[in-house]
């Protein structure tokens, strides 16, 4: 028999423990012996839950001191458009029409927030409770303090902890918070409470969401085929054994005991009796595509088929995944040797190429540059998507050796002339540019360029070509010029400015030769006494066309200027007539006294000056004449004296 004081020892040890600070579950959580998350619905605020809660519910807009609503979001609400909170969503992951609680912690009382009474529980078991919390308060008050209690259904303290304040943060700063306990020898039923531990006025608004009372088992490591995961991908149609293992702590259990689970396609874990050690054996026999999921259940010897009493470890994921689509890679193909090989492939997130001696590129379109003979070959491409599963294809390419393009050599030609070229080394030819060929696509064309070509002959074996380029020297034309015509006044002598350009100047000659110093040079002195065409005559050294040109001496009689005459009327030179000057076309006169007044002048010299100006005898003395003969003729001048 238990004395009173023994009981009161007892319990106050509880009530010591039960004030620690929040623990958390070190090893693995199983599934939730109680969770509760407020529901879900399509309307913005879900319904009251008087058996769980002493706060007054709230169904029209912001909850007062005291008061909670269940609500999908904060936004919207007048605290938050007059931003004294935050816009918060519920937490329930991938759950928009989920609810969670909101609460304006009471000002004067702690109240209670949440209570539920646990059943079914193993003796001497670590269990986990927590809950998701988040101040929605912006703008700094007073800080939420929640107290989560562990009693007895007879109101004995087994644990309790308290969060301490929570701060402020932003929308998203959901904490889970949680702690650890263990039934006695005796219990199998516990309630639990997450009450105020501060009060409200100017703050202490949070949210409360999905709250869970779970087994805290002991950490249980996965491995498959010996390598430390709870993944594995495998390939359609693969046959083989996958180990899969669950190492759980030593000491949680005293005598642990195992059985795996298989979800089915109904998502629902289904017992398999058969497997109960900590190891299982997966056979494959050409797999289909899919996933396969396994996960292991530890419990203390006697429990494991308790729910409420066992951890499960990780869940082991198998998943099976198609092949990649087949590689589409190039069609075969001819490369030229020096050419480069280019391949290419798609339809695939990775790629690995080999090459016939075995060397391998993971670029999707790899270049091999310089083909060589010996690279000739099959060259296959391997392609793995993100689950690491293959296929292959590949393509064939021929390396063949280029033809060799050879021209015969060609000698130049004259303007107008024309050579054959001949070109040797493949089956095909092709020529260019076309100007001046009597064909392009023939080995042997007729080139008669109009001026120096260069010439590209493409040979190719059908698969391959070569080029070779040849010259066509064209000799330019020569270009004479005899020079300008000339005038002369006979008796005198004149330089001919012949001049000649072009290739291969060959014999340069005058005709007629009379008269000329020298017929064959190109700029003879010629002195003819009458007028006369000369040609200037010049022939091509490679036989090419000669070519001419004429220049045109005009010879005029040389005048005889008297230097005197004697206008008195006597009849004997009472004129001044210049002997010859009626040979000239259009002569001009001027004679000038010594102060440089004009006293005649006339255009041609048909009346020839009488010693008069103005119908008056100019007084005797000396006279200055000009007398101009023809353009191009340098003009007569001297002086005249009139005799009285």
């Amino acid at each position: 028999m238990i004395s009173k004081t023994n009981v009161f020892l007892l319990l106050l040890l509880m009530i010591v423990a039960g004030n620690a600070n929040s623990q958390t579950c070190a090893g693995s959580i199983g599934d939730p012996v109680k969770s509760y998350d407020f529901g879900r619905g399509p309307s913005d605020r879900g319904p009251a839950i008087p058996d769980k809660t002493n706060y007054e519910y709230d169904n029209v807009d912001v909850p007062n001191d005291g008061q909670y609503a269940i609500i999908k979001t904060t936004a919207g609400m007048s605290h938050v458009t007059q931003r004294n909170w935050l816009a918060v969503n519920n937490h329930t992951p991938n759950d928009p029409d989920g609810y969670m609680m909101l609460i304006n912690a009471d000002e004067f009382e702690a109240g209670l927030f949440y209570q539920e009474t646990i059943t079914g529980l193993c003796p001497g078991t670590t269990y986990d409770f927590g809950a998701w919390i988040i101040n929605v308060m912006a703008k700094p008050g007073i800080r939420p303090n929640v107290r989560f209690i562990i009693e007895t259904t007879s109101g004995a303290p087994i644990k309790q902890f308290d969060t301490n304040p929570i701060p402020e943060g932003s929308s998203t700063d959901w904490k889970r918070y949680s702690t650890t306990f263990t039934t006695g020898a005796n219990i199998d039923e516990v309630v639990v409470k997450i009450m105020n531990n501060g009060l409200g006025g100017g703050g202490n608004d949070f949210a409360l969401d999905d709250i869970t009372f779970s087994i805290c088992g002991p950490t249980i490591i996965p491995s498959i085929d010996g390598i430390v995961t709870p993944n594995k991908s495998l390939c359609i149609g693969e046959t083989r054994n996958v180990d899969l293992s669950a190492e759980p702590t030593p000491g949680v259990y005293t005598n642990p005991q195992y059985l795996w689970q298989e979800m089915d396609a109904s998502g629902v874990w289904q017992d398999m009796p058969t497997e109960t050690t900590n190891k299982y054996t997966r056979p494959f026999v050409n797999a289909a595509v899919g996933s396969y999921k396994y996960r292991l259940l530890v419990a203390e010897n006697g429990n494991i088929n308790s729910p409420n009493c066992r951890a499960n470890s990780p869940t082991f994921e198998l998943n099976v995944s198609p092949l990649p689509a087949i590689p589409i890679a190039n069609e075969p193909r001819i490369v030229c040797v020096g050419d480069p090989i280019q391949l290419s492939v798609s339809n695939a997130s990775s790629y690995k190429w080999t090459f016939p001696d075995g060397s391998n590129s993971d670029q999707q379109s790899p270049i091999i540059n310089n083909a060589t003979a010996n690279m000739a070959g099959t060259y296959t491409v391997t392609v793995t998507n993100d689950a690491g599963c293959e296929a292959s294809t590949s393509t064939t390419v021929t390396v063949v050796t280029r033809p060799v393009a050879i021209i015969d050599p060609v000698v130049p030609i004259c303007k107008g002339s024309a050579v054959t070229l001949n070109a040797s080394g493949g089956n095909t030819y092709r020529w260019v540019p076309a100007n001046g060929l009597s064909a392009t696509d023939i080995p042997n064309p007729e080139a008669s360029p109009a001026k120096t070509t260069t010439y590209t002959v493409y040979a190719s074996n059908g698969s391959c070509e070569s080029s070779a380029q040849i010259t066509v020297e064209v000799f330019k034309d020569l270009v004479v010029t005899a020079g300008p015509d000339i005038k002369i006044i006979k008796g005198n002598k004149v330089d001919i400015k012949g001049t000649v350009r072009g290739d291969n100047i060959g014999q340069i000659f005058w005709t007629p030769a009379d008269y000329l110093d020298d017929p064959f040079k190109l700029n003879p002195i010629a002195k003819p006494p009458v007028s006369t065409t000369y040609t200037l005559n010049v022939l091509s050294s490679a036989g090419c066309t000669s070519s001419t040109d004429e220049v045109f001496v005009k010879v005029y009689e040389k005048l005889i200027v008297p230097n005197s005459f004697s206008p008195n009327g006597d009849g004997v030179n009472d004129i001044w007539n210049i002997i010859a000057i009626d040979t000239y076309a259009n002569p001009k006169v001027k004679i000038m006294n010594r102060y440089g007044q004009l006293m005649f002048q006339s255009d041609g010299y048909g009346k020839p000056w009488d010693g008069k100006h103005e119908n008056q005898d100019v007084p005797a003395g000396v006279y200055y004449y000009m007398i101009y003969l023809e353009p191009g003729l340098k003009p007569l001048t001297g002086s005249l004296m009139v005799i009285r």
